[in-house]
């Protein structure tokens, strides 16, 4: 497969988790600055756009609106729902001759349907929305798409992407000073409020909630699971064996954070919540730039074999 090829399956994947993830964390936090009004809203939607990787005017107090506006419509900002959707299907199109009809039809109708402003009282909606069409594209690929290198690398941003995106939304919950979002607020988010009833038999506690997130083998969006696949769909790309150890650096970067995670005791972890899962994003971008350089390097020279100069 060309490199070029494999590198917009890669992120196609990506874009599509990144928008999903995206919509599950402004639903959370745009929902509770709405229903607290003890949040200094100007000091939370500043942490919210930080913590999601974009850049906001210091000279301009922020609400609600400012935030819906920059992470969820701007086409301009990087962090955004629609730049990630605009994206996926910029990659798609590149991809052309490799994706299924199904889904490109899914994300040109997603891209067209991309609304250039949402209202505050219409925000829940539109969430939705977004987490409904990547949820169909997703699951088009899933039904229409051989499980070949193509659908290894689809499926490797995605766990990759996912993993960052639940590490985020762990993170959230001590952006402030002020109340974060309730564990119970968390898990619903990340549609795992059921699961968890059914592991733990309980109402969620914070040391509860946070190992099920990171660490519960089981369910899709835990930060262990995606961790998980990631480390399986790589030895499927590269499947020689070595005597000596895992060789790949993206595979020995997502072991370390693995072993990190399933080694150091939970209550540690707690302590610093947004410190640990500040520490993880900066380890999975390491692991998503050492899977460029390995399968999608943009500096090779191309070398002729049989000439003599």
């Amino acid at each position: 497969m060309l490199s070029r090829i494999a590198e917009s399956l890669f992120w196609i994947g990506r874009y599509l988790e990144r928008a999903d993830g995206t919509a599950r964390i402004l639903d959370v936090h745009l929902q509770l600055l709405l229903e607290d009004p003890w949040i200094d809203e100007d000091t939370a939607c500043r942490s919210l756009i930080s913590l999601m990787g974009g850049e906001a005017n210091p000279d301009v107090q922020l609400t609600r609106k400012d935030v819906l506006a920059l992470l969820a419509v701007d086409r301009d900002n990087s962090a955004s729902i629609a730049y990630s959707l605009s994206s996926a299907r910029e990659n798609a199109r590149r991809a052309r001759e490799i994706i299924s009809t199904e889904l490109w039809e899914c994300l040109n109708t997603t891209h067209a349907r991309m609304p250039r402003r949402v209202a505050g009282d219409k925000a829940h909606e539109f969430f939705r929305w977004v987490r409904e069409r990547t949820a169909l594209a997703i699951g088009v690929t899933e039904t229409s798409t051989s499980h070949d290198d193509a659908w290894l690398f689809f499926s490797l941003g995605r766990a990759i992407e996912r993993a960052d995106m639940t590490a985020r939304l762990l993170a959230t919950r001590s952006l402030t000073e002020a109340s974060g979002p309730s564990w119970t607020t968390i898990l619903r988010s990340c549609g795992a409020f059921e699961a968890y009833l059914r592991s733990y038999r309980g109402m969620p506690s914070a040391r509860n909630a946070a190992e099920f997130l990171l660490l519960d083998r089981l369910f899709p969006r835990s930060v262990m699971f995606s961790l998980s696949r990631a480390e399986e769909y790589l030895v499927a790309l590269d499947p020689t064996s070595s005597r000596l150890g895992v060789r790949e650096e993206a595979q020995r970067v997502l072991g370390q954070i693995r072993a990190e995670l399933e080694f150091r005791p939970i209550s540690e972890i707690i302590s610093d919540l947004p410190g640990h899962m500040e520490e993880f994003q900066v380890a999975t971008a390491s692991a998503s730039e050492a899977i460029r350089q390995r399968y999608f390097p943009t500096s090779a020279v191309p070398v002729w074999i049989g000439e003599n100069s």
